[in-house]
């Protein structure tokens, strides 16, 4: 990292040359001078004399003429030397404003406070790699659910927008360049609070390259990436990669579940999505007669899904040379090539060009000819959303948001993805039965996720009754802490137990030591799980409805009241 000083020191060299040069050769030349005393002697000022002389001459001060009146010779250079050393100290005045507005030097000073800002950091963070929309998501994401955040991306930009924004609590963001180890490690990739490095750039070789510097210079940390094509995604989990989402490939697999098993796909949709947002209610893709508009990546990884599950697949683009034979040239946004692909026909019509403008053309254009047909539309950019919205289509796709959700939900519940494996397996019937739990737990909002495991540090009062040789019932601690007749809003999704895995619990289920269970809820539950959780009391209202006063002066009170009912009695 270029510290601040070597940069001021470099630009300021010549005006400070010619400030001291014009200062010397003033109080030299005020040396020089002859004058008169008080008694007429010839007289000459000292070196500290004259350089007290030219201080407040070339300031522009002015303190009169000290400690005897001036010679005419002495006055002309008086006047020699405030034309000397006021052009000498406009030049240096002009030279630091201008190296004020330097970027150069701004960045500098900027990356200087972050380095300070970073050395100062006591808690956990997360290091996200570019801060396009995906990075926003995260930012947004990982802030509101209480972590710490730091960010690089090459985009100033970017970084100018996340240094404006009031986000409760102090950003850094480093404007450098992500594939740079030595910027990584600026940006706190070694910092011993680092918890992990999220690589969401829009160069795969950029995400690729700070896996590889994460995984050899941090090890301990977790590192999560983003992969655009199947090749680069295969790289990264070769070497470790603890987590590698290519968001067309996952898109791709979701559609295929939404025409097989729309309830998996359902269960699946609403526990990554990112907490908070509207329970996404969308009809199911039909099977027939699909036309994919675009075959870039997204375009691509539809098209094998589509194939393998055998349905009949038209693909439009301008160039055709990595297209499957049968295929139409042109963008689809006209609407004699959407006839020739057969759009009167078509059962689903994906519009999954690179431009966006490309795409709400193409939706418009399909619709003024089948009004019927299912429409895919891929948002390539978030700011774009208000006009897909309006547009309507029955399966909006944002590849950021798939991106952020999928980490996200990881980070919240790393048990999250083994459940998801092993509720695919378990049938529509059984994931429509928890469709309608989740859905009546959280109402319109997508369920949070999180993890317990019953330890001293996780679940403090749950260990103690345990060591003590009390049963501690999973149903019990689902209770309201407050009310324990209502149950909280929240559901046990699986019991990791020694090596096995369980799922959905049931209320009868005994908690051992070492569990790690696995919940999904609202926010306002998991905050009521905490008190069963670690507060004793607590704990013993939900298991058997008795208040027992724990603090020492209700428990000297309650004393008392036993000792009086026995002499009463």
């Amino acid at each position: 990292m270029r510290s601040v000083f070597p940069i001021i020191m470099r630009r300021m060299r010549p005006p400070m040359i010619v400030l001291i040069s014009a200062y010397a050769l003033a109080v030299f030349g005020f040396t020089l001078m002859p004058g008169v005393d008080d008694q007429g002697e010839p007289w000459s000022m000292t070196f500290f004399q004259a350089f007290y002389v030219v201080s407040y001459t070339g300031s522009t001060i002015g303190f009169g003429e000290v400690p005897y009146d001036f010679s005419n010779a002495q006055r002309l250079w008086t006047m020699v030397s405030i034309y000397l050393t006021v052009f000498a100290w406009l030049y240096s005045v002009g030279t630091i404003i201008s190296l004020i507005q330097d970027p150069e030097f701004r960045n500098a000073l900027i990356r200087s406070r972050q380095l300070r800002s970073m050395g100062g950091l006591r808690e956990p963070f997360y290091l996200i790699c570019g801060y396009g929309d995906t990075g926003k998501l995260l930012a947004r994401a990982l802030i509101g659910r209480g972590y710490r955040i730091a960010v690089i991306d090459q985009d100033a930009g970017n970084m100018e927008q996340l240094r404006s924004q009031d986000s409760g609590i102090h950003v850094p963001a480093f404007c450098m360049d992500a594939e740079v180890p030595g910027n990584l490690i600026d940006a706190g990739l070694q910092h011993p609070w680092c918890a992990g490095v999220l690589a969401v750039t829009d160069s795969d070789h950029t995400n690729l390259k700070v896996a590889i510097a994460a995984k050899l210079l941090n090890r301990e940390i977790l590192v999560f990436c983003r992969a655009d094509s199947e090749e680069t995604a295969n790289n990264m989990l070769s070497f470790g990669t603890d987590l590698v989402v290519n968001p067309c490939e996952d898109f791709a697999r979701r559609l295929l579940m939404g025409m097989v098993e729309p309830d998996g796909h359902r269960v699946y949709d609403w526990l990554t999505s990112l907490p908070g947002a509207r329970l996404p209610q969308r009809p199911e893709p039909p099977q027939g007669n699909w036309i994919i508009c675009g075959f870039g990546d997204f375009g691509q990884a539809v098209y094998r899904v589509l194939r393998e599950a055998g349905m009949e697949v038209t693909v439009v683009a301008e160039d055709l040379t990595m297209c499957p034979p049968g295929s139409i040239q042109g963008k689809g946004t006209e609407a004699v090539t959407l006839r020739q692909a057969g759009i009167d026909k078509a059962s689903a019509l994906v519009a999954g060009t690179d431009d966006d403008a490309d795409n709400l053309s193409i939706i418009m254009t399909a619709r003024q000819i089948n009004a019927r047909v299912y429409m895919v539309a891929l948002e390539n950019r978030l700011y774009n959303h208000g006009l897909f919205k309006l547009a309507k289509p029955e399966l909006p796709v944002q590849t950021s948001y798939l991106t952020a959700s999928r980490f996200m939900s990881v980070l919240s519940a790393p048990m999250l993805k083994d459940f998801l494996d092993m509720a695919a397996q378990q049938g529509n019937t059984w994931n429509q039965a928890l469709v309608k739990r989740l859905a009546d737990i959280s109402g319109d909002l997508t369920p949070d996720c999180w993890s317990v495991n019953i330890c001293e540090r996780s679940a403090r009062a749950v260990t103690l009754s345990l060591q003590l040789g009390e049963t501690v019932a999973l149903g019990n601690i689902c209770r309201d802490p407050r009310k324990r007749k209502n149950m909280l809003d929240l559901v046990p999704l699986m019991l990791r137990r020694g090596g096995e895995s369980f799922l959905l619990p049931g209320p009868e289920t005994t908690l051992q030591s070492n569990d790690r269970l696995l919940f999904c809820g609202t926010g306002r539950a998991a905050a009521l799980l905490g008190w069963s959780l670690h507060n004793r009391n607590s704990l013993r209202y939900v298991h058997t409805g008795e208040h027992r006063p724990d603090g020492w002066v209700w428990r000297t009170l309650a004393r008392r009241r036993r000792a009086r009912a026995k002499v009463d009695g």
